[in-house]
């Protein structure tokens, strides 16, 4: 007795749960995500006023069980508040960017000629420009906020998916039923958003777990540098840069748990991406 098939969703599934490091990386994710949006709902602490009488106290010391930073606040219910704004700015930023990127890529690729030439130069040019130079220009010239970094981030990421989503464009358009739909007298338009971008989906949903691994870094270095959100909000960039004022004095819990935190945060989603990958992609189930 034969096998039932199973459905294209079982078998990227089978795909995905096959990749021992996705598997990891989606845990470590439900962790995080939990920890910074349950975690203050059991260990609530203030994170607005500062108490300098309590300030760069042990681990343990007062009923703080990472200590204390600079300013008194407690280091494990900042870390929580912290990963909120990295993690909301990270997720935010990369669906900002995958959408405006796939959004470009696929008109380009659809269209082609001197449309396609005219907008494919406004992305090589913009990635000629360092995307944390431009966001560090912008963080001068406006008082940064999570709504500010959220859209300059993804104004600044968009262009690694829009080339690739020109690929899958460039690729899509000559199929046989995007060419039906042309000859019903559907429109280009229409048969972007019922065909090219639905076939290219997988794609779009890969790069995007890599779009908010790349935000949630690119908000670290702007921290790092001094111009992320300005205090009582925080990061976990503006925690580490804050911290290493601290380094050569032996205050190692100002700098490894937000460090810390940011690598795993960053290998989880560069995971899940890779498991995603495997389980969209053809020719990696099939070699599975």
């Amino acid at each position: 007795m034969t096998a039932p098939a199973r459905s294209s969703a079982d078998e990227r599934l089978l795909a995905f749960r096959r990749n021992k490091l996705a598997l990891v990386g989606a845990a470590l994710l439900v962790l995080l995500v939990a920890f910074c949006f349950l975690g203050p709902l059991v260990y609530v602490t203030d994170q607005v006023h500062t108490v300098l009488e309590a300030a760069r106290l042990l681990p343990g010391e007062q009923g703080h069980p990472l200590g204390t930073d600079d300013l008194g606040y407690d280091v494990l219910g900042r870390l929580m508040a912290a990963g909120q704004t990295s993690l909301v700015i990270g997720l935010a930023a990369g669906a900002l960017a995958t959408v405006i990127g796939t959004a470009w890529g696929a008109v380009a690729g659809f269209y082609g000629g001197w449309l396609d030439a005219v907008m494919m130069r406004v992305v090589d040019a913009g990635i000629a420009i360092p995307g944390l130079f431009l966001l560090v220009v912008a963080a001068t010239l406006v008082t940064p906020s999570v709504p500010v970094l959220i859209l300059v981030i993804g104004l600044v990421s968009w262009l690694v998916p829009a080339r690739l989503m020109r690929a899958e464009s460039l690729a899509l358009r000559s199929r046989a039923y995007v060419e039906a739909m042309r000859l019903a007298g559907g429109t280009g338009l229409g048969a972007i958003r019922r065909h090219i971008v639905p076939n290219a989906i997988g794609t779009v949903i890969v790069n995007a777990t890599f779009q908010v691994a790349d935000a949630i870094l690119l908000v670290t270095y702007v921290s790092f540098l001094g111009l992320g959100i300005p205090p009582p909000a925080a990061n976990w960039g503006g925690m580490l840069s804050g911290g290493l004022a601290y380094s050569y004095d032996g205050y190692w819990w100002l700098i490894f748990p937000p460090g810390l935190l940011i690598v795993l945060t960053v290998c989880a989603f560069t995971f899940i991406g890779d498991g995603l990958r495997d389980a969209f992609d053809v020719r990696f189930r099939e070699r599975a």
